[in-house]
């Protein structure tokens, strides 16, 4: 059965109802927070990613936000940065940011639904899929580039690199 046979489609059918049978369908942790947003924590093969929905009827956009905890030496910042503007350069949908204050590494984006339109549950499957497989194709090479000498051009080779076979 899919995911769209699972979830009734209506007019009043909310983006978070949505959200919220997708992380039932998948077993993963969640916390309502609200009528408008959601939080999850969905597990990684490098770590447990915390994913946040949020919709803005005001602005008809659903909003993601997917976070990993993130604290490098402060002589890396620039280094950090640097590599982050790289990855943004290479993924078509969402961005990463680092916000230092939090130290967290955050990955972006909205899904805009302007004049009435509705999510389908595949498609907000698809949107937190690309989250954390942004999250997890970069994340060594943003370990690489805090904690190692290596560059921005040399850690990202760890994330465009092609895995072959299976370990």
């Amino acid at each position: 059965m899919s995911l769209s046979e699972e979830i009734l489609h209506g007019e009043d059918t909310h983006p978070i109802d949505i959200v919220e049978t997708l992380a039932e369908h998948h077993a993963w942790e969640f916390d309502r927070v609200g009528d408008d947003q959601i939080a999850m924590a969905v597990e990684g093969q490098w770590r447990t990613y915390s994913i946040t929905l949020a919709w803005s009827a005001r602005d008809e956009t659903l909003r993601l936000i997917c976070t990993f905890e993130m604290d490098p030496p402060e002589a890396r910042l620039s280094a950090l940065h640097d590599i982050l503007n790289r990855c943004n350069d290479m993924v078509w949908a969402g961005s990463f940011s680092y916000w230092q204050e939090q130290r967290l590494m955050v990955w972006r984006y909205g899904l805009l639904l302007s004049g009435g339109q509705i999510a389908g549950p595949e498609q907000i499957d698809r949107m937190i899929g690309a989250a954390v497989s942004a999250a997890e194709r970069f994340y060594p090479a943003f370990q690489l580039v805090s904690w190692s000498d290596r560059t921005p051009q040399d850690a990202l080779q760890v994330a465009i690199a092609e895995a072959y076979g299976r370990a």
